[in-house]
């Protein structure tokens, strides 16, 4: 509180205003510029699988590009409970709170000394000056041991406020916003990456499945054949050798039903820790060839990266950050202006603490600082963050031609892959109609065993080999959209 009665220097606390008003408009602040990135018209070796009449699929949510109701049901179980994800939104209140103190730091600091009783104790011949000896001048001689000197009340408020006059809390401003939109492209980097796991894991059981019915399958006919084998040799037409390479047969296929037990038990285990589960089975029934694919995928041009990869919006988010602390790192070499304010009751006597208007006091000072010699620790610092600056584009520019290379890579995969599947699928036709031919001349005594057990061993390589392509397919199609930048939508 301060005393009625006193006036404060008004016109000089306005001059002061109207200066760093003034100062404001010339803030010699780094403005953010893109940079400038070559990006070509298309991809390499796009071909037909971009379709300019269709969406391009990074656009298209999660819950759309998936048709399986099941596999939807396993990404929102993974989204609310994935331990990464709950981490990634922890992330983003953290940077919410550093950001609203950033948007408040132009805000004058405030503080109230409640109560503060302070002694001095000093002994006969400790600074015993006929000024500083208080029993002296009260004519008392001061004992040689400690004693109370000096004594002091005071209740204050604190004003304190510096002058923003060339934009540094600005710039920190900018600095925390960027770093918390930047946590906000990381929970949209996790949340792909999430999408995209559950997705191969999900698929990745249906072709355990897929192959576990091919192994049965095999093994069934195998054993089939096995019974034809012995019935010939206890009629003296094959020897034992011909019951041992039937029945190796057999067991190379009854050899995959274990191995592919375990496969599933642990992908499922996968899938569960994705989700935030404990170990549990997955439950589903759609079979790998029930799951339709859009043939027609729109992949866009590259230029639309910079707007749906959140790897490319966070490396853009980290060159702005490093941008705005040039500009802090440039205005901390300029000179600051603080103006500090207080007032309060003081008394030397404890009685008179709060006798008012007797023990009122204030202060107003006005502080105007310039570095001048700092043995060049200021403009080191101004030079790193240049540095820093250009390495944060650099980055930004190799974010950028990865990604590109990325969605090039899974494109051309995607494209042999159809290849590969038109031949495995030719591959399984013939191997099935050379199992049924070999069956049929073997029982008529136009073909020998090794021709059967060959014939069922080329199936059941084809038949297993084709599953593989067709989830190979499925996997080039989630790395595709998570390439183009789609799953966080």
């Amino acid at each position: 509180m301060i005393y009625k009665n006193y006036k404060l220097p008004q016109p000089l606390l306005i001059r002061l205003l109207m200066v760093g008003i003034l100062f404001q408009s010339c803030i010699p602040q780094a403005k953010y510029k893109k940079p400038p990135i070559d990006l070509p018209n298309y991809y390499k070796d796009q071909g037909t699988i971009s379709n300019k009449d269709s969406i391009n699929i990074s656009s298209i949510e999660w819950r759309d590009f998936f048709n399986d109701q099941q596999l939807i049901d396993l990404i929102e179980q993974g989204l609310s409970h994935n331990f990464d994800m709950q981490v990634a939104l922890k992330n983003i209140e953290i940077s919410s709170q550093k950001l609203k103190q950033a948007k408040v730091e132009w805000l004058p600091n405030v503080g109230l000394d409640i109560g503060n009783v302070a002694y001095q104790f000093r002994s006969k011949n400790y600074y015993g000056t006929p000024s500083s000896n208080y029993y002296n001048h009260k004519g008392e001689d001061a004992p040689s041991t400690l004693y109370v000197n000096q004594a002091q009340y005071s209740t204050a408020l604190d004003f304190s406020w510096e002058i923003d006059i060339w934009g540094k809390i600005r710039s920190q401003k900018a600095v925390e916003l960027a770093k918390f939109l930047q946590t906000i492209e990381a929970k949209n980097a996790i949340q792909t990456e999430i999408i995209a796991k559950i997705a191969e894991g999900y698929y990745n059981l249906l072709l355990l499945d897929a192959q576990m019915k091919v192994a049965e399958t095999n093994y069934e006919l195998t054993k089939n054949t096995l019974k034809i084998v012995q019935l010939q040799r206890d009629a003296g037409q094959l020897t034992s050798l011909a019951i041992q390479q039937t029945k190796n047969q057999m067991l190379v296929s009854k050899a995959l039903l274990p191995s592919l037990k375990q496969q599933i038990a642990v992908q499922e285990n996968a899938l569960s820790v994705l989700t935030g589960r404990l170990p549990q089975n997955i439950n589903r029934d759609t079979k790998l060839t029930d799951i339709k694919q859009n043939e027609l995928l729109n992949t866009g041009i590259p230029l639309e990266l910079l707007q749906f990869r959140p790897d490319i919006k966070a490396a853009e988010l980290e060159l702005m950050s490093k941008n705005a602390l040039v500009g802090v790192a440039q205005t901390n070499r300029y000179p600051s202006l603080k103006i500090t304010l207080s007032g309060g009751v003081n008394s030397m006597l404890g009685e008179n603490w709060f006798n008012i208007p007797g023990s009122l006091f204030g202060n107003i000072v006005t502080n105007a600082s310039a570095p001048l010699f700092n043995k060049r620790k200021l403009k080191t610092a101004f030079e790193i963050a240049k540095l820093e600056r250009t390495k944060s584009e650099i980055d930004f520019q190799k974010t950028v031609f990865n990604a590109i290379n990325e969605v090039t890579n899974t494109l051309v995969s995607l494209k042999m892959t159809d290849e590969q599947i038109d031949i495995a699928n030719e591959q399984v036709a013939t191997s099935r109609l050379g199992v049924k031919q070999s069956n049929l001349l073997f029982n008529s005594g136009y073909a020998t065993y090794i021709e059967v057990i060959n014939a069922q061993k080329n199936m059941l390589e084809n038949e297993l080999n084709l599953n593989k392509l067709t989830l190979n397919k499925l996997q080039y199609r989630i790395q595709l959209y998570k390439a183009l930048g789609g799953g966080w939508l």
